[in-house]
């Protein structure tokens, strides 16, 4: 049974953003596959700052995510793969919910309309990277068309982490 996907807004992140994600992700499981704990706040505000040079330079960013209701929920969005290790110079697409949002299909939703805005820019495919065991985050990747390409071995974990992809952009033959 497909049910409806709720409704979601993407914004640029704001500097309040930064407290927002800071509050909400700051919960073991949610942190789980991101090192365990919450960073501190300043990772955070260099994070949206960051993002919003990715969006006015590129089009594109890791975008808070806002319900219906007003509410930040979390981040999605894309940029470039940040480490020197794994898919360099490829595009990544991610997500981070907070706990209470999890099994809604926020990540879904707020992802399927990143992917659109990232074929608008121009971007020929993506990646996305998740650390085995994330089944959550698998199956987002999984409603958005994307296949298990490739692992990397990943530097700080004794693990392979897996690499998605999904091409973006059609080719027109006539």
């Amino acid at each position: 049974m497909n049910r409806a996907l709720p409704v979601v807004r993407l914004r640029v992140p704001t500097d309040e953003d930064a407290v927002a994600w800071h509050r909400i992700f700051d919960d073991p499981d949610v942190m789980e596959f991101h090192g365990g704990r919450s960073a501190e706040l300043y990772v955070y505000e260099e994070l949206t700052a960051r993002q919003r040079r990715h969006d006015a330079e590129r089009g594109f960013c890791l975008w808070t995510m806002v319900a219906e209701s007003g509410q930040v929920i979390g981040f999605t969005g894309a940029q470039p793969w940040p480490q020197d290790w794994g898919p360099t110079g490829e595009i990544e697409i991610g997500w981070r919910l907070g706990r209470a949002y999890w099994g809604q299909g926020y990540a879904t939703a707020a992802a399927q309309m990143t992917l659109e805005r990232l074929r608008a820019a121009g971007v020929p495919d993506v990646v996305a990277m998740v650390r085995p065991g994330n089944e959550r985050s698998i199956s987002v990747a999984k409603r958005l068309g994307m296949e298990l390409a490739e692992t990397f071995t990943h530097p700080r974990y004794n693990e392979e982490a897996l690499c998605f992809r999904l091409p973006l952009q059609i080719s027109h033959t006539e």
